[in-house]
């Protein structure tokens, strides 16, 4: 899908090779080099809108249309977190350079911290006016910048989780942003083509640094002069006294593109940075390193000195430079086949950049770049088409043996194996609108946009014929029930006739198949739909003017005129008996008529948009229709009942095509995709679907109301990460049970032991049942088992839910489980929540003070003995790591390579100190 982005994965521990992109809800994971489908991350319903792969490689976080957020293995490729907070589509997503915390951006304004290892939200940043565009964590500082739709870029310190700083330096959206060079460079992309560089200063570091030569290391450039006054306005201090970072403007790199930023990113190493428009063409820069600019820079020095002692000048100290553009270099630019909608880059340690692009027209293409050539040029090293069509399928067809199923678009006529759901055939064609297979399944028609009608051999995949059919488009094509010819309707009027014939053809001896043109039908109004009646004796024609006019096929005298409908009739069906017609308009109604005298049976309202397509189900009066509203409905023609809605497609669906023995449908839509609907063979129930329809509309409803509102916090820049949905609600519910049976078991324990004190002697305490299933817990304990069993996710927003009336008995039994030493972690987050949002009723209680003050005792010691645990497993697997290290003489863990690099340096500089000396 173009919706969302392409983003390059490590399977198997090799970088640069495979690559995931979106497909409607699924996430497809495919190998670049030998262009199959490696890994499918199955999604739920709602379409994919953003990817980020974790910094290990091992995890995939895909955001999705409704706000929800799933982080995939890509190991086992299935999804072990769920995070729901936001109310939009997810539009932005980042790791942090540990992996540990996730940061999403989404279109309702949002900016939400996650927690990764614990599975659970921080805290939600609010403050933009309008989608959150980009997100991007800066490494050393504990510091986040995100840019948004509403024209701003914001700093936010996590660490009192508040907005520092303000930039309002753009006109218009700021659709990217990058950071370069070691993070001290911010670039951002607007609508315009412009790329803006800001300079980044941590205020402490040009404190704590008295070296004068600080700012040139940063390599800030004349115009970071010119625009110190312009500064004073770009930058908006929301809290003056923690001034923590000083962003200037130094100048611009302009971009070839005329049109606004789609993508701006740089490699993982932030030496390469790319952008690219609304066009085909990605813009490659290189950004020099530190060491790099420092040699630039005694280059340019030398050259001054040289004019300077040539025109016996002083030596120029200071007003040597290195420009903008000498530090970020344009490489070269890439031109795709189509417009891209998103891409990825990496760089390999050779120096090769592996670039893929994910194009406008279903199309995944990868590129190599040497950057080590003297005029570096991309080379295609992949293209991935085989898995669909580079446009929307217009028309589908099934073969008479229910196995092939034939699509048509724009460009391509593609037949599919219904059974391996492959495609094995691709055939090149004009704009498809309509198709059928001929009798015998070996040829297939298509009728197409200007007129014609092609016809096409199977086993050969060969155009055999091309027909100047109609004067304007095909829009309709109907097989005979006697399967000797055919019918069209065209935007010319007409309603023509056609048989096969088999001619000779000059260049073997074998005779083919031909079309015929038998008869014509003159009309007033364009056509739009043709089908026969089964018994072939009538012809239903469905008309630009809303009416569907019935004639005699063998006089072709006009019989009946069927009228009611608002807007024109867009599709039509006869069922098998010939004696209902059903009709679908652009007014999203269906009318169902009798074919005997034309009467309107019923109509009903079907879609909440027009009405694309309408078939019966072969030798039942069922039909089926599709709609723009991305929906596919099953109707009853007999009882007028809507039986049941396929929701699956997320945009309009132009067609669909039943198979012959009635088990299968296939549709095709906008969204790319092609999806395959089988009969199952057990029973529908019309009211158990009616039930499931109102539990889905409610679970909507509830997550659209309000949120919660939490005691003493206002609505300012932060708030609570989580949203309140149906499975928050239940989890309370699931905690209210556990509290209430808990309750009633310590309630029938008193009364047993008062009965067993009156009658003397011990009396068998009946078991619950559930806790028997659990086997035969105690009540406190059954209780934290439910407790443990909610997401942490989930958690917080559980507990917001949860009444009052319950949280004394659970913070009695936190008491007594934190006493015992059980999940202290889970419970102190869960007890100082209940804390935080319930102060007010819990220190106004004055049973709850002895309770407080013992979990207070208990709490601490626990905790610190969790952190003397934690701290002696520390120092041990240290003490194991030195172990290790000095067995072996080998250094362990990360810290490897950067010593090894350190080394070289430093044989490096003294082996030029040698050669210096010689």
């Amino acid at each position: 899908s173009a919706r969302g982005n392409a983003a390059f994965v490590a399977l198997r521990g090799e970088r640069g090779r495979c690559v995931a992109v979106p497909a409607c809800e699924h996430v497809f994971v495919w190998d670049t080099r030998k262009g199959e489908k490696v890994l499918i991350l199955k999604g739920l319903k709602q379409e994919v809108s953003c990817l980020c792969p974790s910094p290990d490689g091992l995890h995939l976080a895909v955001g999705y249309e409704d706000g929800s957020i799933r982080v995939f293995s890509l190991l086992s490729g299935e999804a072990n977190i769920t995070f729901n907070g936001h109310k939009a589509a997810v539009t932005a997503l980042q790791y942090d350079h540990l992996g540990g915390r996730l940061v999403s951006g989404s279109k309702d304004t949002d900016v939400i911290m996650w927690d990764v290892i614990n599975e659970s939200g921080l805290y939600r940043l609010r403050g933009h006016k309008d989608a959150v565009t980009q997100v991007l964590f800066l490494k050393e500082k504990n510091l986040l910048v995100t840019s948004g739709k509403d024209t701003l870029v914001k700093w936010w310190d996590l660490d009192t989780q508040h907005c520092f700083k303000t930039l309002v330096g753009h006109r218009t959206e700021v659709w990217g942003m990058a950071l370069i060079s070691e993070e001290k460079r911010l670039i951002t992309g607007s609508a315009d083509s412009e790329l803006r560089v800001w300079d980044i200063t941590y205020i402490q570091e040009v404190e704590d640094s008295d070296e004068p030569e600080s700012k040139k290391s940063k390599g800030s450039s004349p115009g970071a002069e010119e625009n110190t006054e312009e500064d004073e306005t770009v930058e908006m201090d929301e809290h003056p006294e923690e001034r923590l970072v000083k962003c200037s403007k130094v100048g611009s790199i302009m971009r070839e593109g005329r049109d606004r930023i789609v993508t701006l990113a740089t490699d993982q190493t932030g030496q390469i940075l790319a952008c690219h428009g609304t066009d085909a063409v990605l813009e490659v820069f290189s950004v020099l390193s530190e060491e790099e600019v420092q040699k630039k820079l005694e280059k340019k020095m030398k050259k001054a000195k040289k004019k300077a002692k040539q025109n016996s000048e002083e030596e120029p100290e200071r007003s040597v430079e290195l420009s903008l553009q000498e530090e970020i270099q344009r490489v070269t630019n890439i031109r795709a086949s189509s417009k891209i909608k998103s891409f990825d880059l990496i760089l390999s340690p050779k120096g090769e950049l592996k670039i893929v692009l994910l194009l406008q027209n279903n199309i995944i293409e990868s590129y190599n770049l040497d950057l080590s050539a003297q005029v570096p040029q991309a080379v295609r090293a992949s293209k991935i088409t085989i898995g669909g069509h580079r446009s929307d399928v217009r028309t589908l067809a099934f073969s008479s043996d229910n196995i092939a199923i034939l699509s048509a678009a724009a460009e391509s006529v593609k037949i599919w194996n219904r059974l391996t759901l492959q495609c094995i055939r691709t055939m090149d064609c004009e704009y498809a609108l309509c198709s059928l297979f001929v009798p015998g399944d070996r040829q297939v028609i298509i009728g197409t946009k200007t007129g014609k009608l092609q016809l096409y051999d199977l086993a050969s995949g060969s155009l055999m014929e091309t027909l100047n059919a109609h004067d304007g488009a095909v829009w309709s094509i109907a097989l005979s029930p006697d399967q000797r010819g055919f019918v069209t309707g065209g935007a010319d009027k007409c309603v023509k006739f056609w048989e096969f014939e088999l001619v000779k053809d000059e260049s073997s001896v074998q005779k083919r198949l031909s079309m015929k043109h038998v008869r014509i039908l003159q009309l007033d109004e364009d056509v739009l739909c043709v089908r026969y009646s089964p018994n072939q004796k009538l012809l239903a024609v469905s008309l630009l003017d809303c009416t569907v006019k019935i004639f005699y096929i063998d006089t072709l005298k006009f019989f009946l005129s069927l009228y009611g409908h608002k807007l024109p009739v867009l599709c039509m069906d006869i069922s098998y008996d010939g004696t209902l017609i059903a009709t679908g308009s652009a007014d999203r109604n269906v009318k169902i008529w009798g074919l005997d005298f034309g009467d309107c049976h019923r109509s009903l309202f079907a879609h909440d948009d027009s009405v694309m397509y309408l078939q019966f189900v072969a030798k039942s009066h069922l039909f089926f229709t599709a709609g723009k509203d991305s929906k596919i409905k099953q109707w009853d023609a007999d009882k007028f009942e809507h039986i049941q809605t396929l929701e699956g497609h997320h945009q309009e669906v132009w067609c669909l095509a039943l198979s012959p023995n009635g088990d299968y449908v296939v549709s095709a839509s906008h969204d790319k995709s092609l999806r395959l609907w089988e009969r199952m063979r057990e029973p529908l129930v019309l009211e158990e679907e009616r039930e499931m329809q109102r539990e889905a509309e409610y679970e909507e409803s509830v997550a659209k109301e309000e949120q919660p509102v939490v005691a003493g916090e206002t609505q300012g820049e932060t708030g609570l990460a989580g949203k309140k949905t149906i499975e928050t609600i239940k989890a309370a519910e699931r905690i209210m049970e556990a509290i209430e049976l808990y309750r009633d078991e310590m309630a029938k324990l008193t009364e047993h032991k008062a009965i067993c004190k009156a009658v003397g002697k011990e009396v068998p305490f009946p078991v619950n049942p559930i806790l028997r299933a659990y086997g035969n817990i105690t009540p406190s304990a059954y209780v934290l088992e439910v407790f443990k069993k909610v997401r942490s996710s989930e958690l917080e927003e559980s507990l917001l839910v949860l009444p009052f009336s319950y949280v004394p008995d659970l913070l009695r039994l936190f008491n007594e489980y934190i006493h015992l030493g059980l999940e202290v972690e889970l419970l102190c987050r869960a007890l100082l929540f209940l804390l935080k949002i319930h102060f007010g009723q819990i220190t106004s209680n004055h049973m709850l003070v002895t309770v407080i003050e013992n979990l207070k005792k208990t709490t601490i010691s626990r905790v610190s003995e969790a952190r003397d645990v934690l701290g002696f497993n520390m120092a041990g697997l240290q003490y194991l790591k030195r172990e290790i290290e000095a067995k072996d003489e080998v250094t362990f863990f990360a810290d490897a390579t950067d010593r090894f690099e350190e080394k070289k340096k430093k044989r490096k500089k003294k082996e030029k100190m040698i050669l210096a000396v010689l």
